[in-house]
């Protein structure tokens, strides 16, 4: 198949590669044109993929998706307000987007985005993947360090019956498994990353500040994920009030490291052991703040309204941090776009699909 990846950052070079050592064509678009100066037919992998790939650079948004037989929305969360409306505009009927991750509903915002500009019902759905296919680092302008890949992703869609298609092609693409998701939601509240790098970016901010190098994972001691585990069970109510059911944390770190469920800071103990290469940010414009905060935590209480779920060190945590960085971080214009008292609704038939 071609992949049009757009985003050119890390994750999605990573990507283009990863598909492109799958025998797939890929081309790669950057929003501001920065991220693919440098690449000239082919980018260096490191890593857990070794080797030059053929990946094209496209110019334009509307080049990326010419001949395209699916593509990829691979940027960070706090691009999204700024860029779904470009892709909206530009996206074929018939091309299936992938989400990556599904932050915030941005995949519901999008299909609503469409059928206001007209989107003819039959369209194709939009995928939601609850989290990237791997992780990885930008070396240089054409080189990338693949540091993990995902043995499994759970995927769904908008409309929510069409994930068994979306999930087929992101296997067909990226080689993970890809286990349904029930819908947009669901996947995006199955992303663990506003839970623990709140808590870590709050439980570190000397360390952030003072751009000190420390251990990610030497750093989740007791206290710290004793912060996790409440922010989780109000992220578990959460999800419950919409009828769905989450993984716990211990599941989700063994399921993508080499250790054994257990106490949270042993497993962590554990992963700083055998991982000490992931290290905690080194400064305050982290994402762990700037995405996982007003896309991740703010979302959550913005979907409680709603349903009436409690949520009080989730409001706390945002409150301190909000304090700390000296800015506000709720924001989320992407939310503007979805009238949430229709959410169930939205999430099984998508906008202007029926």
């Amino acid at each position: 198949m071609r992949l049009a990846v757009l985003g050119a950052g890390a994750v999605g070079p990573a990507a283009a590669v990863l598909a492109a050592s799958r025998g797939h064509q890929a081309v790669i678009w950057s929003p501001s044109g920065r991220g693919t100066a440098g690449i000239a037919g082919t980018i260096q992998a490191e890593g857990k993929l070794q080797g030059p790939f053929p990946v094209e650079v496209a110019a334009t948004l509307e080049d990326a998706f010419r001949g395209a037989d699916a593509a990829l929305m691979a940027v960070p969360a706090y691009a999204y307000a700024g860029l779904l409306p470009r892709i909206a505009a530009a996206l074929p009927d018939d091309l299936p987007l992938l989400i990556a991750p599904a932050a915030s509903l941005a995949p519901l915002a999008l299909d609503v985005m469409r059928a206001r500009l007209g989107a003819p019902k039959r369209r194709a759905p939009i995928g939601a993947l609850a989290t990237v296919p791997g992780g990885a680092r930008r070396l240089g302008p054409d080189r990338v360090r693949v540091a993990m890949l995902r043995q499994a992703v759970e995927v769904a869609a908008v409309p929510a019956a069409a994930a068994p298609r979306i999930a087929a092609l992101a296997e067909a693409l990226f080689g993970f498994r890809a286990p349904l998701s029930a819908d947009a939601l669901h996947a995006a509240l199955l992303n663990l990353n506003p839970v623990i790098h709140a808590a870590l970016a709050l439980t570190n901010v000397t360390r952030i500040e003072r751009a000190e190098d420390w251990s990610q994972y030497a750093a989740m001691t007791p206290f710290a994920c004793r912060l996790m585990e409440s922010l989780n069970t109000e992220r578990d109510a959460l999800a419950a009030a919409y009828g769905h059911d989450l993984p716990g944390l211990a599941e989700v770190l063994a399921r993508s490291n080499p250790v054994s469920p257990g106490p949270l800071h042993e497993m962590a103990a554990a992963i700083a052991a055998a991982r000490p290469e992931v290290r905690g940010p080194t400064s305050t414009e982290s994402r762990y703040v700037t995405e996982d905060v007003p896309f991740g935590l703010a979302f959550y209480l913005a979907i409680a309204a709603p349903k009436r779920v409690a949520m009080p060190v989730t409001d706390s945590t945002i409150r301190v941090l909000e304090a700390l960085w000296g800015r506000d971080l709720r924001s989320n214009p992407m939310l503007d776009q979805v009238p949430l008292e229709d959410l169930p609704r939205l999430l099984a038939e998508g906008a202007g699909r029926s």
